[in-house]
């Protein structure tokens, strides 16, 4: 049977002051995941318009299906204004409402699903009832057998999410990304102090949460993980300085360079060792999607074993 992940909700462009870039986090995912060898499935949802006929083009460029993006007669293609910092990090005005708002589903998509390795969700396409209510049909209509992979990427946009938003997703979710920033928000709603460690182990108790990773830019990332012996462990993982171009979908392609060494059977150190190279190596060229190969993510790495 073919290994593949689903990735569910926003497909958009990026209106950078330089032009026009695709985008949306669960399409940086896929495909950087299909970049890396392992097919991706986009679950979304476009306009009838010239957007929408070239981010089709833009994830065929990159070999990825676009048999599961659906078409929208009434709305218009998703669109984000980025504005960079002086630092090259990124703020985003995202336009309401659009095709990705109005995701539906049918039993084949449900099949699509369940015969996945992993489905990679996040926030920001539940901002409307109609995708929201389409992503959590899915995920409570998946086999229980726990063979599925329920990947979290957490990715607050304000205001498109709340805390009791948060709150149900995590109750589905094997795995979940957060950044630093999100890190915070989360720890306070709950008052959880101490250190990143620590605030890791209260959520992950809290939820029943088997893999919990935080992004932390430059300086790399760490991860709490349900290991074999039945214990969670705890790594962190230096990062790896580059020029910055801009962090657009640097995330993203940390997140898919995770899953892929997971779903290999690497060990966690490689895992989030490889993530953070390629998440630097995308820091290093503009936009979420550059060309880039594995060789140019195992030529920044720091030997760890597999």
């Amino acid at each position: 049977m073919q290994r593949y992940i689903c990735c569910f909700g926003e497909v958009l462009w990026d209106m950078l002051p330089s032009g026009k870039l695709p985008g949306g986090a669960p399409m940086n995912v896929a495909t950087h995941l299909q970049n890396l060898g392992i097919p991706a499935k986009m679950i979304s949802r476009v306009g009838k318009d010239d957007l929408g006929a070239e981010i089709k083009a833009f994830l065929e460029s990159k070999n990825c299906t676009t048999e599961w993006i659906q078409d929208d007669e009434h709305l218009n293609t998703g669109w984000v204004k980025v504005q960079l910092s002086e630092k090259n990090e990124a703020t985003y005005t995202i336009v309401h409402p659009v095709a990705w708002d109005f995701i539906q589903t049918n039993e084949a998509t449900q099949q699509l699903v369940n015969q996945a390795s992993a489905l990679v969700f996040g926030t920001l396409a539940s901002r409307d009832q109609t995708s929201y209510l389409t992503l959590l049909n899915i995920l409570k209509n998946l086999p229980k057998d726990g063979q599925i992979l329920k990947v979290f990427d957490i990715n607050l946009r304000p205001p498109h999410y709340s805390k009791s938003l948060i709150e149900e997703f995590l109750q589905y979710a094997d795995i979940v990304k957060l950044n630093e920033d999100e890190l915070k928000i989360v720890s306070e709603w709950y008052e959880i102090k101490g250190s990143e460690e620590n605030q890791l182990r209260e959520i992950s108790h809290k939820f029943n949460l088997k893999t919990l990773i935080v992004t932390k830019g430059g300086d790399g990332a760490i991860l709490l993980k349900l290991e074999a012996d039945g214990e969670k462990h705890f790594y962190q993982q230096q990062g790896y300085k580059v020029v910055v171009a801009d962090t657009i979908g640097s995330g993203d392609s940390f997140l898919a360079g995770f899953l892929k060494n997971i779903l290999d059977g690497k060990s966690s150190e490689y895992a989030l060792n490889f993530a953070c190279a390629i998440g630097a190596v995308v820091a290093s060229h503009s936009g979420a999607n550059p060309a880039i190969t594995e060789a140019d993510i195992e030529g920044m790495m720091v030997g760890v074993r597999r």
